[in-house]
């Protein structure tokens, strides 16, 4: 039986590539078009081929996954995108979502898993892994962070004092103080160390940029 549907496979690690085209050439209407190892390649090579579905790392050098997801669906607001990927907090998710994937998966998946949610993007449907609910639910619980208090949480989680954090954001130390007893609050949190740690966990700090 010939494929029908192509499939575009993005992800940083060459390993893990390797391993859901294994999965996908076990299924007869599934047929991997291309390959990419960052959100650029993916973008290009979405433009190439205009593959029926694609499985994008969020992670990744030159473009990440999100301004790829954008991008694509920008070319061509038809795209079915689907986010395979290792992070899932709130932010992640929600910002993958917003820029268009129809699907977000855990790499912890497993491989019939991982064909039906394809089969389901193809189909129309969109697919959120259950952890991923989770985090999301949980993110849109609690109140919302305001930009402000997210560039003092921010600053704080680099180590600046309220006073450095004062001078940065241009405002006195007493509103510094003021939007850290918020933050607190919406974390539930009692001090600095918590707070930063329960924001990285939430992705709202990342100390990988």
């Amino acid at each position: 039986m010939n494929a029908s549907h192509s499939v575009l496979v993005v992800d940083d690690h060459a390993l893990v590539r390797t391993g859901v085209v294994k999965i996908i050439s076990h299924e007869s209407d599934l047929q991997v078009v291309a390959e990419a190892a960052n959100g650029a390649e993916a973008v290009e090579a979405y433009a190439k081929f205009r593959p029926d579905v694609t499985l994008l790392d969020l992670r990744m050098p030159v473009m990440e996954g999100v301004e790829a997801v954008r991008q694509i669906r920008e070319m061509d607001p038809q795209a079915k995108v689907i986010v395979l990927t290792t992070y899932d907090t709130d932010e992640d998710i929600t910002r993958a979502l917003k820029a268009g994937a129809k699907a977000y998966a855990l790499k912890d998946i497993s491989a019939d898993e991982l064909v039906t949610c394809i089969h389901d993007v193809l189909a129309g449907k969109t697919y959120l892994a259950p952890a991923a609910a989770a985090k999301l639910a949980e993110g849109m619980a609690r109140m919302q962070v305001t930009p402000r208090e997210l560039s003092t949480l921010r600053l704080m989680a680099d180590g600046k004092s309220n006073k450095e954090i004062a001078t940065s954001l241009g405002i006195s130390e007493r509103t510094v103080k003021s939007h850290l007893g918020h933050l607190f609050e919406k974390l539930g949190v009692t001090s600095r160390t918590e707070a930063v740690k329960v924001a990285t966990r939430r992705g709202l700090v990342r100390f990988d940029q």
